[in-house]
C-alpha cells in the first residue's frame, strides 16, 4: 500500500483513523494501540514532516541506518521513541541497547545472552518482543512456537524485560489466523504486548489484539 503523493500529515491522519475504526469494531480503546511509523530507507527530510504532524514512535530495521539518521532528529525533536523492528545480529546488541527504546526481534538464546550482557553494561533495561516464526517458514527469522516457553524462561532468568510477542505472517495468504494464534500465545504466556500488523493488514491485526502496529508504506509511500 503506497501513498507517494499524499502529504505526510494526511497519511498519518488516515492511518490513525483506520486504527480507530478497527479498534471500534473490536470494542477496543484506540489509545491502547501504538502506531510505529517504520521509517527504514527513508531519509530524515521525509521523517521530519511526520514528527511535525505529531508522530513520535518510529521503527528502523538496521542499527547502522538508525545510527546515521536518528541522533540529529532526536536532538531536534523531543519525545521520540525508537523501535528496532528488523533482525538483530548478536554483535550489534550493544549498539542496539544504546540507541533503541524497544527491540522487536528477540528470537534466539544467543541474542538473548548478548542483549542481557549489553543491558547490564549500559545500565538500562530495554523492553523486547520475542519474534515468533508464526508460519513456521524456513527462510524467516523468529523463534519456533515449540521453543517459545524455553526462550521466555531464559529471558526471565536473565532479567530481560519481555514486552510481548511479535510476528510477520506468511506473505500472500490471509493473515488473520496467524494474528489470532499470536494473540493466543501471548495470552497463554501472560504477555500484554502483541506487535503485529503492517501497512496491508494492520486493521485486521488491531481487531485481533495488536498493541503495536508497524506501518511503513501507508505513511511514507514508496521506499526511498
Amino acid at each position: 500500500m503506497e501513498q507517494p503523493d499524499t502529504l505526510p500529515e494526511t497519511a498519518l491522519a488516515d492511518v490513525r483513523a483506520r486504527i480507530a475504526q478497527a479498534a471500534g469494531i473490536a470494542r477496543r480503546d484506540p489509545a491502547e494501540i501504538a502506531l510505529i511509523a517504520v521509517s527504514k530507507t527513508h531519509p530524515a527530510e521525509r521523517i521530519a514532516p511526520l514528527i511535525a504532524a505529531g508522530q513520535r514512535c518510529f521503527g528502523e530495521n538496521r542499527v547502522q541506518e538508525a545510527q546515521d539518521k536518528w541522533p540529529a532528529l532526536r536532538e531536534a525533536h523531543t519525545g521520540i521513541a525508537l523501535h528496532l523492528v528488523g533482525q538483530l545480529q548478536s554483535n550489534k546488541a550493544e549498539d542496539a541497547v544504546r540507541l533503541f527504546d524497544c527491540i522487536h526481534s528477540l528470537d534466539r538464546p544467543s541474542l538473548l545472552t548478548a542483549l542481557a550482557r549489553a543491558m547490564d553494561k549500559a545500565g538500562r533495561r530495554v523492553p523486547c518482543f520475542v519474534q515468533v516464526n508464526i508460519g513456521a517458514e524456513a527462510q524467516k527469522g523468529g523463534c519456533a512456537i515449540a521453543d517459545l516457553p524455553a526462550l521466555l524462561a531464559a529471558a526471565r532468568d536473565a532479567d530481560l524485560p519481555v514486552a510481548g510477542l511479535m510476528c510477520v505472517p506468511p506473505a500472500g495468504i490471509e493473515a488473520a489466523p496467524f494474528f489470532a494464534l499470536l494473540d493466543k500465545l501471548a495470552a497463554d504466556h501472560g504477555l500484554a504486548g502483541r506487535s503485529m500488523g503492517m501497512s496491508d493488514d494492520f486493521e485486521t491485526a488491531v481487531m485481533l489484539g495488536a498493541t503495536h502496529v508497524r506501518v511503513g508504506s501507508a505513511l511514507f509511500g514508496a521506499r526511498g
